[in-house]
């Protein structure tokens, strides 16, 4: 453990950044699977809600730097791209 006070709100800091990006990591990750699952069954609907939500919180992250923006934009192309090709 840090002995200087700056030292230990750094490490109280990063910690409580760590667990934001974390949390948010997941709730992308989540999102997701929802969008994969739709794509599996085949419910366009489903899948097109699933996926707007999905690219609204993958921007957010990328907006807040959770994400580079390139991956972002990865993440969001290949989703769409899986939910255009359902019939």
């Amino acid at each position: 453990m840090a002995n200087i006070k700056s030292a230990k709100k750094r490490i109280l800091v990063s910690k409580k950044k760590e667990m934001r990006n974390k949390a948010i990591k997941s709730k992308v990750k989540t999102l997701v699977k929802k969008v994969d699952a739709a794509i599996a069954e085949g419910n366009k609907a489903e899948a097109e809600a699933a996926l707007l939500v999905a690219t609204s919180e993958i921007s957010k992250a990328a907006s807040k730097g959770i994400y580079h923006k390139n991956t972002a934009a990865r993440k969001i192309s290949r989703l769409t791209l899986a939910v255009n090709k359902i019939a």
